[in-house]
């Protein structure tokens, strides 16, 4: 019964907050008045009121009327009431942590089983996989757990880039540490590029935008997934 849309990144290069997504939106959230939206990952030096304030103007434009989870006495009642739900980008680290805080990981994870619309970008995709142990972000609080929702059975590395070979800087890529995990954990790992979003249907799992997505899995060699695959064979 799941109905989620996992995006890479709110914003691209060019344009506004969320504006690549509208249409998606408006397909997703058609029978929402309210979005309950949760800014626990919030963007550096900003508020959550500040946070919602914005992601309130965007959705404005698909007449859909956005209100917080911090606006809230009782988060688990508000997600449990929610007509829909977004979980915007910041810092998986502190996403993860806050949402264990409040005590409702359980809750967002089984209220999104049932149907409930769902849109997450960057941070808000990164919970929906198997653990938050594949994000790019630094450990600037520490999560009292790494399991997430798991409500796709993978992880999701968004912001993902690929491996420049041209390029003289020495660090490691993107596929290094993802590689990296891969030594310690079974479980495969998703890249996925900006301007691309994962729509999930029921079990099913289609990779959506103009962009690849780049599929790693443990002693099996890194494979590039086209726009438009079903993507439900990942397991």
């Amino acid at each position: 019964m799941k109905n989620l849309i996992l995006a890479s990144t709110s914003t691209l290069h060019g344009s506004d907050y969320l504006d690549y997504l509208l249409p998606e939106l408006q397909s997703l959230f058609k029978n929402c008045e309210t979005v309950l939206f949760i800014p626990y990952a919030r963007p550096s030096g900003i508020s959550h009121e500040e946070y919602t304030q914005k992601t309130a103007l965007t959705f404005a434009k698909i007449n859909i009327n956005i209100k917080g989870i911090h606006e809230f006495e009782n988060p688990v009642q508000a997600i449990q009431n929610a007509e829909g739900i977004f979980t915007g980008g910041g810092n998986t680290f502190l996403l993860v942590s806050q949402l264990y805080y409040h005590k409702i990981m359980i809750t967002l994870k089984e209220t999104l089983e049932k149907g409930i619309p769902y849109l997450g970008t960057s941070a808000g995709s990164n919970i929906a996989g198997l653990s938050m142990q594949t994000t790019n972000d630094m450990p600037i609080v520490y999560p009292p757990s790494f399991q997430t929702l798991g409500l796709i059975p993978f992880n999701l590395n968004v912001h993902f880039i690929d491996t420049d070979l041209s390029s003289t800087h020495m660090g490691e890529t993107r596929e290094t540490r993802i590689n990296e995990f891969l030594q310690f954990n079974n479980f495969p790992v998703l890249g996925l590029k900006e301007g691309s979003w994962l729509e999930i249907k029921n079990n099913k799992i289609i990779l959506k935008g103009n962009l690849t997505a780049k599929l790693f899995r443990k002693n099996y060699d890194a494979v590039e997934i086209t726009a438009n695959s079903e993507l439900s064979f990942i397991q």
